[in-house]
């Protein structure tokens, strides 16, 4: 048996298992237009038969707004599944629903207000285009060239710095975010560990913003990374079709092991 086997093997048998997993890149691939993302067929398939199985929890846990990752997700109010939006600041747990904001009127007003001033600031740049966040703003350059990304970064980084420095800025595929919470990917995992009374977790990730969690697993837990990059994850595979295979691997021996 291979390393790799191993820790798989160990946290398939975990007495309480959190599967608390990334969507854009590690369940979905990535997009042109971000709301027509949704996850592969076997990816889903493999999510709903684990989330059957005795003692085991499924989560989703992405930057996207709770909203816009309720639609990607096909997620609706009968799902199992936990959700982590917005980096971890936002909540929606089975047979509770949504968890209730507590940013205010001040912090909203900027968030307003920047996102109307960055559009106007990269309004000529073909290929950019600001996402309005729950908690802050995401500035897209995935259908623009090296150089006009550039400039339109520049111009979003020269704003925040000088009206909102203590904002968290964060960088993806393709992608700028900043955001007046800072909750990371690390501490939604330690709060989804802490409320199903996880003894192990899976976390898998495909971006920058993913290594936070990663980082923060514990002896016993195994991270994967969906594929390349610099990663503190025990595992790394190709593509999502190869995530999938882990994951139909993992519900294999979780099934005989919770028989």
């Amino acid at each position: 048996m291979t390393a790799a086997d191993a820790a798989v093997e160990a946290v398939a048998t975990a007495a309480t298992l959190l599967i608390a997993l990334d969507f854009d890149g590690t369940l979905s691939p990535l997009v042109d237009e971000p709301m027509s993302a949704r996850m592969t067929p076997g990816a889903r398939a493999a999510l709903e038969e684990l989330a059957a199985l005795p003692a085991t929890t499924v989560a989703l846990v992405s930057g996207r707004t709770l909203a816009d990752l309720r639609v990607i997700a096909e997620h609706d109010d009968a799902s199992p599944w936990w959700l982590m939006g917005s980096h971890g600041a936002e909540s929606w747990e089975p047979g509770s629903g949504a968890a209730e904001s507590d940013d205010d009127a001040d912090d909203r007003a900027l968030r307003d207000r920047l996102t109307a001033e960055i559009r106007d600031a990269v309004a000529a740049l073909p290929g950019v285009r600001v996402e309005p966040k729950q908690f802050g703003l995401g500035l897209h350059t995935r259908t623009a060239d090296a150089e006009t990304a550039r400039a339109a970064r520049t111009a979003t980084d020269e704003i925040l710095a000088a009206e909102a420095p203590s904002w968290r800025r964060r960088t993806g595929h393709d992608i700028l975010e900043f955001s007046f919470r800072h909750e990371g990917k690390d501490s939604a995992v330690a709060h989804l560990r802490e409320r199903v009374g996880a003894s192990a977790v899976l976390f898998a990730g495909d971006d920058v913003t993913d290594e936070d969690a990663l980082r923060s697993l514990q002896p016993g837990d195994l991270g994967v990374r969906v594929g390349g990059g610099d990663t503190a994850a025990t595992l790394r595979v190709d593509d999502i079709d190869a995530f999938v295979a882990v994951l139909e691997q993992i519900a294999r021996l979780r099934r005989a092991h919770t028989r």
